[in-house]
């Protein structure tokens, strides 16, 4: 009787064991919303994700945070924007960890601008004199649908290299998440056709795939060089420089402050623009391609 017991309890622990096992998900932590919010979508209940990023925070100067160190020893995949963005705290937070596996080159490293047609690629040695340069480009390509789909590949693949046996769900996930980019991406296109060519000013540089995808022009940045505040003299030319090619808008993120904006567009009437540039940044920004929607959506009732 005893040892029936005793074999019943092992199939009982045992059984235990492998439903623990089959039910473990896969620990994913992504740099910022947008990858999270990918991240998600393609994974579904096979993943669990922390990202380390807030909506309205400055992917460049996220402060790091002792739990930031806990999920990334925890991790599996690692999904980062790539293009040295976030150059100024990542590496610090990964010195701090042992985890082999998102170590650089890892099969759960992820570098999203991976395959991603880079824009503003300079053709010549950079320095702290030009402003916060980026040596592979400008790194704010999620900003262009299809290149959000080229990155929602790149997360896919990881998946599948780190948990072979989910692929096929992770496939899945992926392709209603494609089906998702390109519908959003086809009401935005709708949106904004009637404005295309309009003439427009950002605060930082980090709209030229948006501009590049939807056909706008910019005539000017609110930062005479990336990274460098304004001069008096520098907003005083951009308000003439508006005034004259008749510029509705001043487009910024949300981590920009709005008052010096305001005095260059002062002079031409321009409206300063505050987008939710990451997914959670408005409560209508609840994933990537409803973000994708929303940013049309906004930037088109600003020129009408």
């Amino acid at each position: 009787m005893k040892d029936e017991i005793k074999k019943a309890l092992a199939c009982l622990f045992f059984a235990l064991l492998a439903g623990m096992t089959a039910q473990a998900k896969l620990n994913v932590v992504a740099t910022l919303p947008d990858l999270a919010s990918m991240a998600r979508e393609i994974g579904g209940d096979r993943i669990q994700v922390i990202c380390l990023g807030k909506p309205a925070e400055d992917p460049h100067y996220i402060q790091p945070k002792p739990s930031c160190i806990v999920a990334l020893n925890r991790a599996d995949v690692l999904i980062e924007n790539g293009l040295d963005l976030e150059i100024g705290w990542l590496p610090a937070l990964l010195e701090q960890t042992r985890n082999a596996k998102v170590r650089a080159g890892a099969p759960g490293r992820v570098v999203a601008s991976a395959g991603v047609p880079v824009l503003d690629v300079p053709t010549g040695p950079v320095d702290r004199s030009q402003g916060d340069v980026h040596p592979g480009g400008n790194p704010h390509f999620l900003l262009d649908p299809e290149c959000g789909k080229i990155v929602a590949g790149n997360i896919a693949a990881a998946m599948k290299r780190v948990a072979p046996g989910d692929a096929a769900a992770f496939d899945d996930g992926l392709a209603k998440l494609l089906a998702r980019i390109d519908a959003a991406q086809a009401d935005a296109q709708k949106l904004l056709a009637p404005y295309r060519g309009a003439k427009i000013v950002t605060y930082h540089k980090s709209f030229p795939y948006f501009v590049e995808r939807y056909g706008f022009n910019v005539v000017g940045t609110v930062e005479p060089k990336p990274g460098i505040p304004p001069s008096p003299s520098h907003l005083a030319a951009l308000g003439d420089r508006m005034k004259a090619d008749g510029v509705k808008v001043i487009l910024q993120e949300q981590w920009h402050e709005t008052r010096t904006p305001a005095l260059a567009g002062k002079k031409s009437g321009a409206t300063v623009v505050v987008l939710p540039t990451q997914t959670g940044g408005d409560p209508a920004a609840t994933d990537y391609p409803a973000t994708v929607k929303l940013l049309a959506e906004k930037v088109a009732a600003a020129l009408k």
